[in-house]
C-alpha cells in the first residue's frame, strides 16, 4: 500500500507580474502554434542568407567558420563552428528522430502493416524519382556523387506548409504526409549510413557493438536515467565516428533504444492513488503537506509514461526551435555575388531542383494513386485528387535533411556545396508556394471527420 510521503520544503510559486504576462503573451502564443518550428527555421534560412550578403558578410563566414579547441590531459579535438552544429547537435535532432521513429512503430500510425503501407510507397516513390532526375542531369559531372540530396523532406516546414490551409486538408492527409516522412528520414539514415562514411573500422566498430548491448540492457531493465542513456550515446558517437559511419547516427540509434512501455501498468498505478487520495481527504494537514502529496501523486503518475514519450516532450522543444534553426542559420547563407540566373540552370542546381520539385510530386503522387487503383489502400483521408497532389509537392520541401547530405557529399568542394545549397532552398520554396496555391485555390475544403 503507498505510504503518505514526508512534508516537503516547496513552497508556492510567487505570482508573475501583470506587466510580464503581456510580454510573453504574443511569444507563447506563437510557439503554441503548429506551423511555429517551421516559421522559424524559415526565418532562419531568410536571415542567413541576408547576413551572408550583407555589407557585414564577412562577420558570417568568420563566425561559423570560428575554430574551436577542447580537451585536456594533451588529448585535444579541433572543429568550426559549423562543425560542432552539423556534427554534434544535430545528433540531438537525429535523436529525437528516432525516438518519433520508434513511437509510431510502436503506438502510432505505422504499429500495422495495413496503416503504413501506403505512406511506405509513396516514400519509396518520393526517393527513388527525385534521385533518379538528379543523376540523370549530374551523371558523368563531378556532382554526380549527391543524388541522395533532393530525396528528402523536411517535416518542419511541410507540415507548417499544411497548417496555413488547415481547412482544405484532413486530418488523414496529415497523418499520412507525417508518416510519409519518417519513412523518407528512415530511407535518408540508410543511405547516409551506407554511402557517407568515412571508410570502416573493425576495432571501432567492435566497440560500437558493445555499447549497443548495453542500450539493450538499459531498454530491457527499463532504465529511466536520462544520464545512463547519454553516457551511452556519447560512447556511441565517439565509437561510430572513429568507426567510419556517419557520428549523427548514433542519435538514431539511441532513440530506437528508448523503453516504449511504461514503468508501471496504469491501472495498478491509478487504483493505488485512489487509496491514497481517499486517505488523503480525511487527513487534516496544512499546505506544506498538500503540496508534497502533489508531488507524490505527479511522481506516481510519472510512471505511467514510457520513457520514450518522457524524452521526446523533454527534447522536441529545445531540438525544433533551437538545434534546427541554429542549423539553418549556420547553413543557409550562401553568397550569391557574381551569381545570375543562369547559374541555376547549372546540371547541380538544377538537378536538386528538379528532383525536389518535380520528381517529389511524380514520385509520391504516382505510386500513391497506383496503391490505391491496385486497391492496395484506400486513399488517405478519403482525400481528391487535387489534395493527394498538392500535399505531394508540398513534401518536396527538402530543407535540413537535404543541407545535411549536401554538407556530407561536397565537404572539401565549397562551391559545388554552395550550387546544392542554392538549389535546396529553390527547389523547396517552389514546391512550398506551388503546394500552398494549390491546395488554397485548386481543392477543396476538407470534409470534416
Amino acid at each position: 500500500m503507498a505510504q503518505t510521503p514526508p512534508p516537503s520544503e516547496a513552497r508556492p510559486r510567487p505570482p508573475v507580474p501583470a506587466l510580464f504576462r503581456v510580454a510573453l503573451a504574443p511569444i507563447q502564443a506563437f510557439f503554441r502554434l503548429e506551423a511555429a518550428s517551421g516559421i522559424l527555421l524559415a526565418s532562419c534560412a531568410v536571415a542567413a542568407l541576408a547576413w551572408a550578403n550583407s555589407p557585414w558578410a564577412a562577420t558570417y563566414f568568420a563566425v561559423f567558420d570560428a575554430r574551436m579547441t577542447v580537451g585536456g590531459a594533451g588529448v585535444h579535438a579541433g572543429f568550426t563552428v559549423r562543425e560542432f552544429i552539423n556534427d554534434g547537435l544535430m545528433t540531438l535532432f537525429f535523436f529525437v528522430i528516432g525516438l518519433e521513429i520508434k513511437r509510431e512503430l510502436s503506438s502510432g500510425e505505422l504499429r500495422t502493416f495495413s496503416r503504413a503501407v501506403l505512406p511506405l510507397i509513396a516514400a519509396l516513390g518520393g526517393m527513388i524519382v527525385p534521385a533518379a532526375l538528379y543523376a540523370v542531369f549530374n551523371h558523368g559531372t563531378p556532382a554526380q556523387a549527391g543524388w541522395a540530396i533532393p530525396m528528402a523532406t523536411d517535416i518542419a516546414f511541410a507540415i507548417g506548409c499544411l497548417t496555413l490551409v488547415r481547412t482544405r486538408v484532413s486530418h488523414g492527409l496529415v497523418v499520412f504526409l507525417t508518416a510519409l516522412a519518417i519513412f523518407d528520414d528512415i530511407g535518408g539514415i540508410l543511405v547516409i549510413a551506407l554511402f557517407y562514411g568515412t571508410g570502416l573500422h573493425v576495432s571501432w566498430l567492435v566497440g560500437a557493438l558493445g555499447v549497443l548491448v548495453v542500450l539493450a540492457c538499459l531498454n530491457h531493465f527499463q532504465v529511466r536515467n536520462g544520464v545512463a542513456y547519454a553516457l551511452a550515446g556519447a560512447a556511441l558517437w565517439y565509437t561510430m565516428h572513429h568507426g567510419g559511419i556517419h557520428a549523427t547516427l548514433a542519435g538514431v540509434v539511441l532513440g530506437l533504444f528508448m523503453p516504449a512501455r511504461p514503468l508501471r501498468p496504469g491501472r495498478q498505478v491509478l487504483e493505488e492513488l485512489r487509496v491514497y487520495v481517499d486517505r488523503a481527504l480525511q487527513t487534516a494537514m496544512d499546505e506544506t503537506a498538500r503540496g508534497a502529496q502533489i508531488l507524490y501523486i505527479e511522481e506516481r503518475l510519472e510512471e505511467m509514461e514510457p520513457p520514450l514519450n518522457r524524452f521526446v516532450h523533454l527534447w522536441h522543444v529545445p531540438v525544433a526551435y533551437g538545434i534546427v534553426p541554429l542549423f539553418a542559420l549556420a547553413n543557409s547563407g550562401i553568397s550569391l555575388e557574381g551569381m545570375g540566373w543562369a547559374d541555376l540552370l547549372r546540371p547541380l542546381p538544377l538537378g536538386i531542383i528538379a528532383g525536389l520539385f518535380v520528381g517529389k510530386q511524380v514520385g509520391i503522387f504516382l505510386f500513391t494513386w497506383g496503391s490505391v487503383k491496385l486497391g492496395v489502400a484506400d486513399r488517405p483521408g478519403g482525400a481528391t485528387l487535387p489534395q493527394l497532389h498538392g500535399v505531394a509537392v508540398v513534401a518536396g520541401i527538402g530543407f535540413t535533411v537535404a543541407l545535411f547530405v549536401a554538407g556530407l557529399t561536397f565537404p572539401t568542394q565549397p562551391a559545388l556545396l554552395t550550387e546544392a545549397k542554392l538549389g535546396i532552398l529553390v527547389g523547396s520554396l517552389l514546391s512550398a508556394v506551388v503546394g500552398y496555391v494549390l491546395l488554397r485555390f485548386v481543392a477543396k475544403p476538407a470534409v470534416p471527420a
